[in-house]
């Protein structure tokens, strides 16, 4: 994938398919590193699912026959010499997945952060039922969104709406625009 998020909505679209309730979507941010943490609260995967996830030609789609997302995201980051974690339970209190990858920014195949203002927009409008937190901390401050924190204040209206949308996007790239 060109822009990594994009490997952020496809990690995203794996938790709603795992029924996740919550998605939390962190990047941390330094100077020479980029941390990118996707964590659902979903079903989990199998210990056998977890073993393969990360092989191009395994898929849980009927679909077609490779499941690129996983594996894109763990190529590109350790071809900048970064790494690679994935960690899922299907039982208990800490159920769901996590995704983890390390970026070193300063190499040559290190990939852009992209529109990740137009990701997160995507998700919470395509699974207004899902909660989604969404951090991108770095040198300069934080940008942040809490979707529990908005049902608190918005009450009955969906957070699909097109005025919440359209202010979800605003306020986010507002936030990003303050970073510079």
């Amino acid at each position: 994938m060109k822009e990594l998020s994009l490997n952020i909505l496809d990690i995203a679209e794996n938790s709603q398919k795992a029924k996740a309730t919550l998605t939390e979507i962190i990047l941390n941010e330094t100077e020479d590193t980029l941390i990118l943490e996707i964590k659902d609260n979903g079903t989990g995967m199998s210990e056998q699912t977890l073993n393969c996830v990360t092989d191009p030609f395994y898929t849980t789609r009927t679909t077609r026959n490779v499941g690129l997302g996983i594996p894109l995201l763990k190529l590109a980051a350790e071809q900048t010499g970064g790494s690679f974690k994935i960690t899922s339970k299907t039982e208990g209190e800490s159920r769901g997945t996590c995704v983890t990858a390390v970026f070193n920014k300063n190499h040559i195949d290190f990939t852009p952060i992209g529109d990740t203002v137009s990701s997160i927009v995507t998700l919470i409008q395509g699974h207004p039922e899902t909660d989604f937190l969404f951090k991108h901390s770095c040198n300069s401050g934080e940008v942040s969104l809490d979707t529990r924190e908005l049902r608190g204040i918005l009450g009955e209206v969906p957070l699909n709406s097109y005025e919440v949308i359209k202010w979800i996007g605003e306020y986010l790239s507002e936030q990003y625009e303050n970073l510079k």
